[in-house]
């Protein structure tokens, strides 16, 4: 039987209350101020290929796009994140994180270190947008649904625990508070209007699921190569390589 839209709703944010990568302990590590200066930096190399990899999903999505009006709404998500006029961008922010952690932002930039499971799930999370139904690619997103409360964790913990944090390198998670609201909610509008069977409803609900997935393997991929047991894949980021001074970021 068909949910209404309510309680479809409701079933999409209980899969974030259940799955949602906020909840993994090298989450709990890094907000408490627990990570070494190398955990903090393997995070912001391998997060940097997430990052770096959502205008090309986006781009795959649009691509796929025949109705206009859907195009020129999705298309903000590419601006946010490549830069467009005033706005520099979210990769841009995010090299500026590296910066302030102390990190070669060319060597970030060049995605060289990456974990291969960050590689695997987030080359899944585009290969995903690009071939599954619109319904689904667009469903994965609505992990944005649960970021802002992240987002504004993650400042108030660095900035309580780390010297780089400050507000200029902070900036990425600053302005995702203003950005993802408006993209969370035209996205959750259209997976609400479009997911009008029990079988479209219940694939949504699966990408969505899929998406935590692949967020949480992320981490796990991070815990286990820096935290414990601590082996470093062949190919992954050795601590005390591609490292500067750490700079004034003020």
């Amino acid at each position: 039987m068909t949910a209404s839209r309510e309680e479809f709703e409701a079933r999409l944010r209980q899969i974030g209350a259940d799955r949602y990568h906020d909840k993994h302990p090298f989450h709990h590590m890094l907000h408490g101020g627990e990570c070494t200066p190398a955990q903090v930096r393997a995070w912001v190399i391998n997060r940097f290929y997430y990052q770096a990899s959502i205008p090309m999903k986006d781009a795959a999505f649009m691509s796929r796009v025949e109705d206009p009006a859907l195009r020129r709404e999705w298309r903000s998500r590419i601006e946010d994140h490549d830069g467009h006029g005033e706005n520099e961008g979210g990769i841009e922010r995010w090299l500026r994180l590296a910066d302030a952690v102390g990190l070669d932002r060319d060597y970030v930039a060049s995605k060289q270190g990456v974990l291969p499971a960050t590689k695997f799930a987030v080359d899944a999370y585009v290969r995903f947008v690009r071939e599954k139904p619109l319904l689904e690619a667009v469903a994965a997103s609505l992990t944005e649904l649960f970021a802002p409360k992240i987002h504004a964790d993650r400042i108030k913990g660095l900035l309580a625990n780390y010297d780089f944090a400050n507000d200029r390198s902070m900036s990425y998670f600053q302005r995702r508070l203003n950005e993802a609201p408006k993209d969370v909610a035209f996205g959750l509008k259209y997976v609400l209007d479009n997911a009008d069977t029990q079988e479209k409803q219940d694939a949504a609900a699966a990408a969505l699921e899929f998406k935590t997935d692949v967020l949480w393997s992320q981490l796990d991929a991070l815990y286990s190569a820096y935290v414990a047991p601590g082996r470093i894949p062949p190919g992954g980021w050795q601590p005390g390589t591609y490292e500067l001074a750490l700079r004034a970021t003020a």
